[in-house]
């Protein structure tokens, strides 16, 4: 059985960042001597959020990525796919660099654009991963 070389090179980069957001909401509480909460804090809770919704999405693609490696599916298409959710999840992050388009403030429309592109490309790279998974399982 060959190793899932595609997926855990996904995940690495994913812990990678998933790390990254971790060590900047805590320097942000250690800033703001934010123990547990946000309080009143838009920027701790963006950053709360980027970290959080990161980890709501990536788990489960990753579990069905590695899945559909381990099932024989096309190397080309997984990393396709598996690369489509990377960029998805690191726009996704620029977009929640700023608080524009969030909170009802304003500013850079390329916030906005970039935010609708990570949420897009993460639902449009997990909904063709699960059917493809079904794909190859039905065809196996």
């Amino acid at each position: 059985m060959p190793l899932p070389v595609i997926s855990a090179s996904v995940a690495a980069i994913i812990l990678i960042l998933q790390l990254i957001f971790m060590i900047l909401v805590g320097m942000h509480r250690v800033q703001t001597n934010t123990g547990v909460g946000m309080g009143d804090d838009k920027d701790l809770e963006r950053k709360v959020r980027r970290h959080g919704n990161l980890a709501e999405n990536a788990a489960l693609f990753l579990v069905v990525l590695a899945l559909a490696e381990l099932v024989g599916g096309s190397p080309q298409v997984l990393t396709i796919v598996g690369g489509a959710f990377v960029v998805a999840r690191l726009s996704h992050a620029f977009a929640f660099g700023s608080l524009t388009g969030s909170h009802g403030e304003d500013g850079s429309k390329i916030f906005i654009a970039a935010r609708v592109i990570g949420a897009f490309g993460t639902f449009a790279s997990g909904l063709f991963l699960a059917g493809y998974l079904l794909f190859v399982i039905g065809t196996a």
